[in-house]
C-alpha cells in the first residue's frame, strides 16, 4: 500500500511518501518538505505564533493535496515537541484539522523515542544487542535502550538544538563563560537519568538518528548522504570534541559552507554539538554510528505491523 507520513517536527515539516507492505522495508516514493521552525515561532508564553500557525497550517494544506495526487490511501500525521509543548497546542490542532482537513496525533516525548527506537532497531537488527539510541531534534532530546523491539527506557529531555539556539544564541555568540554554564546544564540535565541506560549494563551498540547527528558526522568526515543509505557512517567522540572550538568561532556563512549543513540550520550546529558531545561522554561511548532510519520509519513500522496482525 501507499502511505503518506506528516511529520510536523520542531524545525521541519517533511511529508514521506513510501510503499509499503509487511515484510518489507518501507521504500521511498515522494518527499516534501519545508522549514517551519515552530520551536522558533513560540511568543514569550510559549504559546505558537500567528506566523508559526499560519505556516504550519499552509503547509498541512499543501501536503494533503501532494499526498492525494501521489496515490495514498492513508496519511499518518503526527507532531513533536514544537506542538506538544507550546501552550495553545490545542487551539494549534483545531485550527490546523479546520483549514487543512490534517488531523494530527501529538506523540509524547517517550512515544518519540520508543518509535525512534523500533526503526533503529529494525535497521540494525537483533545482532546489534542491547542497543542504545540518540536522536536531537529541534525541541527535545530523545534517548532511549534495550533488546527487543520495544525499548526497556525510553525518555525525553528538553535540550533541542533550535530550543538551546532560541535560548542562548539568539543574540549572537554567547560568552565562554555563558558556554561553561550551558555546557554544564545540559549535561546535568542528561546525567539526571543516565542510570536508566546504564544500570543493565554498557549498552552493545549505540546509535544516533535524525538530521543534527547527521549534519555533525558529515561534518567530521562521515560519507555524503549521495552515497546511498547502506554505506556506515559514525561520528567519533574524539573528532566532534576537536570540531568544537572552530565551529563556535565560524560565522553563519562558514557554517553554511561546511559540508551537510543547511543554510536554515547554521545557528542550530553548536547547540546541537555541545548536546551530541554531553552523549557521548556521559554514557561513555567513543562513537555512535548513524542510522538512517528514524521517527518516520518508526511511524511507518508500527502502523504495518498493526496491519499485519489485523489481516492475519
Amino acid at each position: 500500500m501507499r502511505l503518506g507520513v506528516l511529520d510536523i517536527g520542531s524545525n521541519t515539516g517533511h511529508l514521506l511518501v513510501v510503499d509499503a507492505h509487511g515484510g518489507a522495508a518501507p521504500l521511498p516514493a515522494s518527499s516534501h518538505k519545508q522549514p517551519l521552525r515552530l520551536a522558533e515561532h513560540l511568543d514569550e508564553d510559549g504559546a505558537v505564533t500567528k506566523e508559526g500557525l499560519k505556516a504550519l497550517t499552509d503547509f498541512c494544506a499543501s501536503a494533503t493535496q501532494i499526498a492525494e495526487d501521489k496515490g495514498c490511501e492513508e496519511m499518518l500525521g503526527f507532531a513533536t515537541s514544537a506542538v506538544r509543548d507550546s501552550v495553545n497546542s490545542d487551539d494549534v490542532l483545531a485550527h490546523v484539522e479546520e483549514n487543512s482537513g490534517v488531523r494530527l496525533e501529538v506523540l509524547s516525548g517517550e512515544d518519540e523515542a520508543r518509535l525512534t527506537f523500533l526503526a533503529v532497531r529494525r535497521w540494525f537488527g537483533w545482532s546489534a544487542g542491547r542497543l542504545a539510541v540518540f536522536d536531537i531534534g529541534g525541541g527535545s532530546l530523545e534517548i532511549a535502550g534495550g533488546t527487543d523491539e520495544a525499548p526497556d527506557v525510553a525518555w525525553s529531555l528538553p535540550l533541542g538544538a533550535a530550543r538551546i539556539a532560541k535560548a542562548w544564541f539568539g543574540g549572537g555568540r554567547p560568552s565562554d563563560d555563558d558556554v561553561r554554564e550551558l555546557r554544564k546544564q545540559v549535561r546535568a540535565e542528561i546525567a539526571r537519568d543516565a542510570g536508566h541506560l546504564l544500570r543493565p549494563g554498557v549498552p552493545d551498540r549505540a546509535a544516533a538518528t535524525s538530521k543534527t547527528f547527521r549534519s555533525l558526522a558529515r561534518i567530521c568526515g562521515a560519507a555524503p548522504s549521495g552515497d546511498g543509505p547502506l554505506v556506515p557512517r559514525a561520528l567519533e567522540l574524539e573528532t566532534l570534541s576537536g570540531w568544537i572550538p572552530k565551529l563556535m568561532d565560524m560565522s553563519p556563512e562558514e557554517l553554511a559552507d561546511l559540508p551537510g549543513v543547511s543554510p536554515s540550520r547554521t545557528h542550530q550546529i553548536v547547540p546541537g554539538a555541545l548536546v551530541a558531545e554531553a552523549c557521548m561522554d556521559i554514557f561513555d561511548l567513543t562513537e555512535l554510528e548513524i542510522c538512517p532510519w528514524a521517527l518516520r520509519e518508526g511511524v511507518i513500522l508500527e502502523r504495518l505491523d498493526q496491519i499485519s496482525v489485523v489481516t492475519r
